[in-house]
């Protein structure tokens, strides 16, 4: 825990105003801007496009100078303009401008209180716990938003997050103002990073986990895009059972957040990533022979053990690995940006032969891959200096 809830109210509310959001973007490009479909669909790529950019570029001069938390309030104050600029916006020109100039920028903040809390000190309990107030803002957050668009209209949802935004704003001040008083540090709750840390490794061994990382986001891309169709089509069952599905992983997801949590003061971020990376071995092969609806809901404990180490766990891995906690938490959410773009094809070649079960099929095997690829990499011994992972080669 935290010696004072700046850090974890932050946290709340960064995660709600992406929650808000990012459901309900498609909705707004085409109700408020009339955009079409194949528009909705390069809106969306180019904001991503420019969210990438932002995430490698922005921690990387924030690691030079050391000051995550105004770059942090920056983003917040990104995220009330880009809300405003939407809501104001005329056409879907404007709109798309608004997304990469302000949106990709802004979507770099959680990314800053990461690595807030590993420059000063926060062990990687801290640090997953965070991450489990973010995945409990996003089982909050859809529910909600679609509430106020059937209620209050496309734009009112606009005017919410620009709210939540200036509260975020607000409180990323105070943390900054604050963060000089070491009463006010991160608790660390435990032994430090480096009690449980990972032996250093060489740059190819990093490039492999890096690796293993974009295959595992490709797997949960995959299969949550696909979980619909597999339950509709595949499974015969009523399309409540994909959403009941969906929602009790990501329920689950929380506590194992928090077991996660408890578990990095004893043992490595490497050995637990290991446990997550087999659970989706374990869930895509059960998958492919689910016979029904009690089964399918079943194999969402270990669907969410393995979403649960990709989420928390996976950013204190990669800040072990990298020296730069701006950048390693930035390289880090790169991972699921590229494994979404990788889960489109994934789908469309798993699934012609085999149908939806050869998708799950196809992602059983990749995490394979991964269990393989970082198990294998974690057994090195520590480098020297000059040939230990240097972030600015992973740039």
């Amino acid at each position: 825990m935290l010696k004072r809830p700046l850090v974890p109210a932050t946290a709340l509310l960064w995660g709600l105003q992406f929650a808000f959001l990012s459901p309900a973007l498609a909705l707004i490009l085409v109700s408020l801007y009339g955009a079409t479909p194949a528009e909705v669909g390069w809106v969306l790529a180019v904001y991503n496009a420019g969210g990438f950019v932002a995430a490698l570029v922005i921690p990387a001069w924030a690691d030079r100078r050391h000051r995550y938390l105004p770059v942090l309030v920056v983003c917040a104050v990104l995220t009330v303009a880009l809300a405003v600029a939407l809501a104001l916006a005329t056409s879907l020109a404007v709109a798309a401008l608004a997304l990469v100039v302000l949106g990709g920028p802004a979507g770099v903040g959680m990314s800053m209180l990461y690595a807030h809390l590993r420059h000063s000190g926060a062990s990687p309990r801290v640090i997953v716990n965070t991450r489990a107030l973010i995945s409990f803002a996003w089982v909050a957050g859809p529910p909600i938003a679609t509430a106020v668009i059937g209620w209050f209209g496309n734009r009112a949802i606009l005017l919410v997050v620009a709210a939540v935004g200036v509260l975020t704003t607000v409180l990323a001040v105070v943390l900054m103002r604050r963060s000089r008083d070491p009463d006010n540090e991160p608790d660390a709750g435990g032994p430090s990073a480096a009690d449980v840390s990972v032996a250093p490794m060489s740059r190819p061994r990093v490039a492999v986990v890096v690796v293993a990382f974009v295959l595992a986001q490709a797997t949960n891309a995959a299969a949550v895009a696909v979980m619909t169709l597999f339950v509709t089509e595949h499974l015969g069952l009523p399309v409540i059972w994909a959403g009941l599905a969906l929602g009790l992983a990501a329920g689950l997801e929380i506590p194992a957040l928090l077991v996660m949590g408890r578990l990095s003061a004893r043992f490595s971020s490497l050995g637990l990533l290991v446990t997550g990376f087999l659970a989706a071995v374990v869930y895509y092969a059960g998958m492919i022979l689910v016979p029904g609806p009690i089964a399918l809901l079943a194999l969402q404990v270990p669907n969410a053990w393995f979403f649960a180490a990709v989420a928390g766990v996976g950013i204190t891995l990669f800040q072990d690995l990298i020296p730069r906690p701006g950048l390693a938490t930035g390289l880090y959410t790169n991972t699921r940006r590229v494994g979404s773009i990788l889960a489109g094809p994934v789908i469309a070649m798993a699934s012609s032969p085999l149908g939806y079960p050869g998708v799950f099929a196809t992602c059983a095997g990749m995490a394979l891959v991964a269990v393989v690829a970082t198990w294998g990499a974690g057994r090195t011994r520590p480098v020297a200096d000059d040939t230990a992972s240097d972030p600015a080669q992973l740039a």
